[in-house]
């Protein structure tokens, strides 16, 4: 049952990504961005494994990022906080494709993808599995570190 509305909020989510990305019903998420979040949703409900880097293997939070990116074809480093490092800052509110840097605990980086304007895909920890989680909520924001991208 689960898996089955996973699977439906996927398609509902890559059916309003793509009528973003199309030319009539362009609102700025370019072709490389909406790549970048397909990948990324397209991967919700897949285990959490710590140094993960696949759906067959599982994700760990940069894993995640790093795949979803390598599938648009671009080239990011691996570890949450190289890739904040190598990353463009964005000094506004992040757009969908744009990562999200978090420091759950002293010197423990966490890193997700922007879907939309508020949520954000990540591989959040070994008890869950990749899932999609509100920007604004009070854990978030008490740990957000800024954002960034790697997209035009």
């Amino acid at each position: 049952m689960i898996r089955g509305l996973t699977r439906y909020f996927f398609i509902l989510m890559l059916a309003v990504v793509a009528g973003c990305a199309t030319k009539g019903g362009d609102s700025g998420l370019g072709k490389r961005r909406a790549e970048v979040v397909q990948a990324g949703l397209a991967q919700v409900g897949t285990p959490y494994v710590y140094g993960g880097k696949s759906p067959t293997t599982g994700f760990d939070c940069s894993g995640l990022t790093l795949y979803a990116h390598k599938a648009a074809g671009v080239s990011i480093p691996r570890m949450a906080r190289e890739q904040q490092r190598a990353a463009q800052p964005v000094k506004a509110n992040p757009r969908p494709g744009d990562m999200v840097f978090f420091e759950t605990k002293p010197g423990v980086y966490h890193v997700g993808l922007m879907v939309d304007q508020d949520r954000f895909v990540h591989a959040s920890t070994s008890r869950q599995r990749v899932k999609i989680d509100r920007l604004k909520t009070p854990y978030w924001t008490a740990r957000y570190l800024g954002a960034g991208t790697y997209l035009n």
